[in-house]
């Protein structure tokens, strides 16, 4: 469904590069990350109770390989949205190679800008499509932040392995939850198609926002826009998912910055800052990115109220089974999950 090439192609411009990222101070960072990341397992391990056993890779990548590595994961992901548009849209080819472009494009474009900001990434699927316990590092992206805002290099870049390492706990190191989180994305990609007459529906919801006063297009963006609803309840059990582990993996970091990092404080008000930049708003908006921004903010806020209603370890109690995960409603509420599950 996606050519790899098209998306390459039209994401490599977007991407960009910096200078800094070909010079010694790659093989500096890469060296720091060799003492940090085994460094940040552990104090993560100690301080939320999560042990992933063994070691995770490091792989150090600029931005091309990085949306390279991104291409391939979606791809084995979305075989079976490709199987099923095939299947829709007949044996002929020439509509799907309509699609394909399409989705190439946009992929491209998307994985190019993203490219740009991020930092680091728990690989939970490989490009092979195997299960991964890989952590990447954008080289050029970690360089530039530093050095644009003047970072203690050493503190930048445990600060950035301990939230990677707190993904990679959650991960690994509760039993269940790869097979859980494997499961939502399989249900959303076998709905993804829309049913006859979805167009009509969607049609009518943009009107009534409209009247309502209500935005057009949401958080979710131009996903849920278009989503039926059988897979916006899906959605809501990923965003729900997404904001706890995005907000304990920010916590997690910043308490052990905290405690670690001298320079914490600062590092933390800044990529709050990036995180809130407004003109990239409109992208986040219309692709649904704005999403993960408010998943920052929402889990971690959910996160600090179950620390200060109950304590730290009960936090923990969301790792025991899925069914003791929050709600989304439950994100917005740390008292509704409280008075449920502890």
């Amino acid at each position: 469904m996606i050519s790899t090439t098209i998306a390459r192609r039209v994401a490599s411009p977007l991407a960009g590069d910096y200078p800094l990222a070909t010079t010694y101070h790659r093989e500096a960072l890469a060296a720091d990350l060799d003492v940090m990341v085994p460094t940040a397992e552990e104090a993560v391990a100690e301080s939320t109770g999560l042990h992933a056993a063994g070691r995770a890779d490091v792989a150090l990548v600029d931005r091309t390989e990085w949306v390279t590595r991104n291409l391939g994961s979606f791809g084995h992901l979305l075989v079976p949205l490709e199987e099923a548009l095939a299947e829709r849209l007949g044996a002929d080819g020439k509509p799907s190679s309509v699609a394909s472009m399409f989705m190439s494009v946009e992929m491209g474009a998307l994985l190019g800008l993203l490219s740009r900001r991020v930092l680091g990434q728990y690989e939970l699927v490989l490009p092979t499509g195997e299960d991964g316990d890989v952590v990447s590092f954008v080289a050029p992206n970690l360089l530039e932040m530093e050095r644009s805002n003047q970072f203690k290099p050493s503190d930048f870049r445990t600060w950035v392995a301990l939230h990677e390492m707190a993904h990679r706990a959650q991960f690994q190191a509760v039993p269940w939850m790869k097979d859980y989180f494997n499961g939502l994305v399989e249900s959303v990609v076998s709905t993804a198609i829309p049913r006859p007459g979805r167009f009509a529906e969607t049609v009518r919801e943009i009107i009534d926002r409209r009247l309502a006063g209500s935005p057009v297009i949401d958080d979710t963006g131009l996903i849920g826009l278009v989503s039926p609803p059988e897979q916006r309840e899906v959605l809501d059990s990923i965003q729900a998912l997404m904001s706890l582990l995005e907000g304990h993996g920010h916590v997690v970091m910043d308490r052990l910055g905290a405690e670690m990092l001298t320079s914490n404080d600062r590092m933390s008000r800044v990529l709050t800052r990036r995180r809130q930049n407004q003109r990239e708003s409109w992208f986040f908006r219309l692709t649904g990115l704005n999403l993960k921004m408010r998943q920052y903010e929402d889990g971690a806020r959910f996160i600090d109220e179950v620390t200060e209603r109950a304590s730290w370890d009960t936090v923990s109690v969301a790792w025991t089974e899925p069914a003791a995960l929050p709600t989304l409603a439950e994100i917005g509420d740390a008292d509704k999950w409280l008075t449920r599950v502890a």
